[in-house]
C-alpha cells in the first residue's frame, strides 16, 4: 500500500474550513458576534504565526456544538457547506486525488479541524480515511471537549502512527501534501513531502530540503 496523505485547509480547498465555520456562526447570529469574531480571528492568526494553543482553540471552536441539538447543527452544517465550502473547492485538487486513486494509492486527509466539519468534506472528495481532531460526544450531544489527541503538528504524527499500527501499514513510499509550516513534523516523516501553495516558512524549508512545490489554484489566477 502507498499512502497519499493530504492536509485539507488551504491545501485541498482554497480556504480554512475551521475559520469559515466561525464566520458562518457569526453571520447567522448563533454566537456572540463581536467577541466570537475577535477570538476566531486571533486564533487563526496564531495558527498562521505558528503559535496556536491547539487545546484552547479546539475548546473555543467546539463550545458552540455543545449548545445546540444535533438536528440543528446538521442543518446549519449543510448550509455552511453549500455557502462557504462549495465555492472554494479546487478542481486541480480533485484531479490530484484522482491521480493517486488511479495509481491504487490509499487516500487520507489529516487535519486539525474537527471531524464535525471535515467529515462531509472528506466524503465529498471521495477520501475514505480521515484523521481529524475529534469532538467528544456523549449520547447524541457534543460536550464541547476534545476526544483524544488533537490532530495538529506532532499530534498529526502520533495519530497517523496509531492508524498505521491499527491497519498494519507503514510509511515507505508515502506522500504528504500541505500548505502549512505547522505540518513540518509530518512532512519530515514521509517519503515524498510536497508543499502546496505554501506559506513563506514552509516555502523556505521546501527550497532548503529540495521538496516539490506545487499549486492547486490555477483556476484562481
Amino acid at each position: 500500500m502507498t499512502l497519499a496523505i493530504f492536509d485539507l485547509d488551504n491545501t485541498l480547498i482554497a480556504g480554512d474550513s475551521d475559520h469559515l465555520w466561525g464566520q458562518f456562526l457569526v453571520e447567522r447570529g448563533l454566537v456572540d458576534s463581536q467577541q466570537f469574531k475577535a477570538a476566531n480571528d486571533q486564533f487563526y492568526q496564531d495558527y498562521k504565526d505558528g503559535r496556536l494553543d491547539i487545546e484552547a482553540y479546539l475548546r473555543f471552536a467546539l463550545q458552540p456544538l455543545s449548545e445546540h441539538a444535533m438536528s440543528n447543527l446538521i442543518d446549519w452544517r449543510n448550509e455552511f457547506l453549500a455557502e462557504k465550502i462549495a465555492p472554494i473547492m479546487l478542481p486541480a485538487a480533485e484531479r490530484l486525488l484522482h491521480k493517486h486513486r488511479d495509481q491504487g494509492d490509499t487516500l487520507m486527509i489529516i487535519t486539525a479541524t474537527n471531524d464535525f466539519i471535515t467529515g462531509p468534506i472528506a466524503e465529498q472528495l471521495g477520501v475514505d480515511h480521515l484523521l481529524a481532531s475529534r469532538a467528544q460526544m456523549i449520547g447524541n450531544r457534543y460536550t464541547g471537549e476534545i476526544d483524544g489527541v488533537p490532530c495538529f503538528r506532532d499530534g498529526k504524527v502520533q495519530r497517523l502512527y496509531e492508524w498505521l499500527e491499527q491497519h498494519h501499514e507503514a510509511l515507505p513510499g508515502s506522500w504528504f501534501y500541505s500548505d502549512s509550516h505547522n505540518d513540518l513534523p509530518l512532512l519530515r516523516k514521509v517519503t515524498n513531502p510536497v508543499a502546496v501553495d505554501p506559506d513563506p516558512v514552509l516555502l523556505r524549508e521546501a527550497q532548503i530540503e529540495g521538496w516539490q512545490v506545487i499549486s492547486l489554484r490555477e483556476q484562481q489566477a
